[in-house]
């Protein structure tokens, strides 16, 4: 995906498509066929990307790789993530400018990159107010989901704006031919080497969880990773509503069960707790906990053993 947005910025900052299109569409004998080119080649006068600033809205796993090779082809980049992890900060180029404000990234950018999950918040999150706060001729990028942007205030950005281009991994039929959209056929993630890759990365991860209730590159899930300090774990699943990790804890106290460690972290909606004790917990304690309004999820892991 990372490789996919660079190539999208160079067909739409060099206008690779629309000259591709020419080419193809040129009705010309041999004999006046490189005459034609060589006249009429004007109109495809491109931009470079050295010296323009690139925004990224969202600085995952993707955004931070697309966000540190921008500024190794000399652009300056505008992040933009209020929930940032502390891993993906310290993998982040100190070089990289952060901002709050998301309308400083939008009116200021010449590309703008998608790089947020979709969720019931981030429908339409590209909407006709925020579009209208871009450059004349800016590059929209969108390689997370169809859904996030606006598609009808989309087109209308389009019609007023006829400089800017839009370049999608996920085509629509409303988009089909327009000369300021790039329509890709949802290929972020088809190459032979990404299919084996997340073959081997998926088989990886849920053997870790699994095995020791770690979860990663989750899209709703927030990343959670302890080391086993106990024989047993318990992997809980809950709402992300007050006082949840007490009355848990509760019920293990009740049943004298000592907590060794604890980990308790949450995303949006969704909380996830691992809680590492020495002694396996009864059947009754766990269908207790199961019990607790708001729990979703309870597994318990015996570490080390078959």
């Amino acid at each position: 995906v990372k490789e996919l947005v660079l190539a999208g910025m160079l067909l739409a900052s060099r206008r690779l498509y629309n000259a591709k299109d020419f080419l193809n569409q040129l009705k010309v004998d041999e004999a006046e066929y490189t005459q034609q080119v060589e006249k009429l080649k004007k109109q495809f006068v491109g931009k470079e990307l050295f010296g323009k600033t690139l925004g990224l809205i969202g600085l995952g796993n993707i955004g931070v790789k697309v966000a540190n090779v921008a500024l190794e082809l000399g652009m300056s980049v505008i992040g933009y993530d209020p929930d940032i992890t502390v891993k993906n900060a310290l993998a982040l180029s100190a070089n990289i400018q952060m901002t709050e404000q998301l309308s400083t990234l939008l009116s200021q950018a010449d590309f703008i990159s998608l790089h947020v999950p979709y969720l019931p918040e981030t429908k339409a999150f590209i909407n006709a107010e925020r579009l209208a706060l871009l450059k004349y001729d800016a590059v929209l990028l969108n390689f997370s989901r169809a859904e996030i942007v606006d598609s009808a205030a989309m087109l209308n950005h389009l019609a007023v704006n006829n400089q800017g281009v839009y370049v999608t991994d996920f085509p629509l039929f409303e988009f089909k031919s327009h000369p300021q959209i790039i329509n890709l056929p949802h290929i972020g993630a088809s190459t032979v080497e990404a299919e084996e890759n997340c073959a081997n990365m998926i088989a990886h991860l849920v053997r870790n969880y699994l095995e020791f209730g770690h979860i990663q590159y989750s899209v709703n899930f927030p990343e959670v990773y302890a080391p086993p300090s106990s024989r047993f774990r318990l992997g809980v699943v809950n709402k992300n509503i007050p006082g949840m990790v007490a009355v848990i804890s509760q019920q293990l106290a009740q049943a004298s069960l000592n907590i060794e460690n604890m980990l308790n972290k949450s995303r949006g909606e969704i909380a996830y707790t691992i809680i590492d004790i020495s002694v396996k917990p009864p059947d009754s304690i766990i269908k207790a906990i199961a019990r607790i309004p708001g729990v979703i999820k309870i597994d318990v892991l015996s570490i080390g053993q078959p």
